[in-house]
């Protein structure tokens, strides 16, 4: 399976959300998009359900000669969340990391307050908080984005995403009531290769995204 863009892949993972919340596994939803791109998925999975779409900004922390490879994640103001075998196989630690962590904490502020334009997080309690990305491929950023939403006292959690790694997907069962993937191919090496357009997303596609969504 392909998907031709983001909307086109939301529009599929949509539909098989909305089977579940049809038998009524999703109550009170509440879609939460990991931005950039996260945001155009997540923007169609909101429009069918229908439900409340908001960010859940999380920023990847990359390895010091290579930021796109990730050994870790942050989300809200909580601790870094590393994957501590990485971290060893480089020869890192996170006392090293401090200055990457700081720098990208700081971005993960600026895109919040960009992205909500003054409005609160919302209130997660009792709701079935459902997260959203494009594609899962290590699984850094999900998993702190879940542990994350698990503070804020949901009734249940959900990781939404069109395409992943089998692997990283089977390991972040323990992390969310329910993983929701359509496509898990056997052999995978990037999110991007399963979708024709795969541009990267700017801020304002973001706040295009929730403002038709009505956030």
């Amino acid at each position: 399976m392909r998907y031709r863009d983001r909307a086109h892949a939301g529009r599929e993972l949509a539909a098989v959300l909305r089977k579940s919340c049809d038998k009524g596994e999703l109550p009170d939803p509440i879609v939460l998009a990991l931005p950039r791109g996260g945001a155009a998925v997540a923007a169609q999975i909101a429009r069918e359900l229908p439900a409340p779409l908001d960010v859940l900004v999380v920023r990847k922390i990359g390895a010091p000669y290579h930021e796109e490879f990730g050994v870790g994640a942050l989300a809200g103001d909580g601790p870094p969340l590393f994957d501590l075998a990485t971290l060893t196989r480089l020869g890192l630690d996170e006392e090293s990391l401090a200055p990457v962590v700081e720098r990208e904490r700081q971005e993960l502020r600026r895109r919040e307050r960009r992205y909500r334009e003054g409005r609160p997080p919302p209130e997660l309690r009792g709701r079935t908080a459902i997260v959203v990305d494009d594609g899962l491929a290590t699984g850094n950023t999900a998993r702190a984005a879940l542990r994350h939403v698990r503070l804020r006292n949901p009734a249940r959690t959900v990781l939404a995403v069109p395409v992943g790694a089998p692997d990283s997907l089977d390991a972040l069962a323990a992390e969310a009531d329910l993983v929701v993937c359509p496509h898990r191919p056997v052999i995978f090496s990037s999110v991007g290769q399963w979708y024709d357009d795969f541009a990267q997303l700017t801020d304002a596609d973001v706040l295009d995204a929730l403002r038709g969504a009505g956030a």
